[in-house]
């Protein structure tokens, strides 16, 4: 049977959706599993039908799906596969979105708006879930959302390890790309050691996915920077800081982020912004077309699986990142 189970008969099941099932497998075999046999297709009309090939009854199950483009769709099939193990008897049901959907709709900016990663939480809650994990949610806040344990793991080790590898840690400058940033870089900077620049921007409140750099503060002239951020959209707000530190004088420009979404001319605007080195996790899929020679993709299937292993040990997830900034 498909499964981890212990002396005390309990029984871990790892299940995939379509949208990334190549890091649920990779998961998987961190664990020494199986992902649990699943049968999913579209309807002519698109609706989605979902149904898993062995029982699940009393499980600890953990669904594994990563919210990429289409989102909407690959949100819809998590919600079922929820809703489907809870309707099968699943003991506790752990929803795993390394990449949370409308995670950047954390609070209303202005008026009649909704507050859009707190209504995916809900949603998560009422098809079933107990428990949610995610990497690098875009605001701390959306732990808040969800009405029960939130599992909040963090990329920095893995990130920051690799780019200690990569660079002289005496000429390191740690680069937020605005203020919204500032936190998560002063970790980055505790870490390495190295200090901290901001760059200060303002963006544009009539024109989609506009911004403008207005000051950068901080040496960097003659520095490595890496310029630290949770996502990578469309790269405007990233190419836009990297010009910044090219025209202050740095010596080389590497980005770290977690989530390469890499829409619609993000590939383009990276390879032609000068940057040495792109890199991210596989928190979403990158598909062939979409890599480029300067990105550099680090798994997060080690980290997930060890934080699943705690949940389902009744253990520490906390533990995993004590001492790390």
């Amino acid at each position: 049977m498909t499964g981890i189970t212990t002396a005390s008969e309990k029984r871990l099941m790892i299940m995939s959706g379509r949208g990334h099932p190549s890091l649920a497998e990779e998961i998987a075999s961190e664990l020494s599993a199986d992902l649990v046999p699943t049968s999913a297709y579209d309807f002519a009309n698109g609706e989605i039908y979902v149904r898993f090939g062995e029982s699940v009854r009393g499980s600890d199950a953990f669904v594994v799906q990563s919210h990429c483009a289409p989102i909407n769709k690959w949100l819809m099939e998590h919600l079922l596969m929820v809703d489907a193990l809870k309707r099968a008897s699943a003991k506790r049901i752990t929803v795993i979105a390394p990449y949370y959907a409308y995670s950047r709709q954390d609070k209303k900016h202005r008026g009649r708006e909704p507050i859009s990663a707190r209504l995916v939480a809900d949603m998560f809650r009422t098809a079933g879930a107990d428990r949610l994990m995610s990497v690098d949610l875009h605001t701390a806040q959306i732990q808040g959302f969800f009405d029960g344990p939130v599992d909040h793991l963090w990329a920095l080790p893995l990130l920051s390890d690799y780019v200690a590898t990569r660079v002289d840690r005496s000429r390191l400058t740690v680069v937020s790309p605005d203020a919204g940033r500032v936190r998560v870089a002063d970790q980055w900077s505790d870490r390495l050691g190295a200090p901290l620049a901001i760059i200060h921007k303002r963006r544009d409140l009539n024109v989609p996915n506009r911004v403008k750099v207005h000051e950068l503060v901080g040496e960097v002239r003659g520095r490595t920077c890496v310029l630290v951020d949770d996502m990578i959209d469309t790269a405007g707000t990233i190419t836009q800081a990297a010009q910044a530190l090219q025209e202050n004088g740095a010596a080389e420009v590497i980005i770290a982020a977690t989530h390469a979404v890499l829409s619609g001319p993000a590939v383009d605007r990276l390879k032609n912004s000068g940057v040495s080195e792109v890199i991210v996790t596989n928190s979403l899929p990158i598909p062939p077309e979409r890599s480029f020679d300067a990105l550099t993709v680090l798994s997060i299937a080690p980290l997930v699986a060890r934080a699943i292993r705690e949940v389902f040990d009744d253990g520490s997830v906390a533990s995993l990142f004590e001492g790390n900034g």
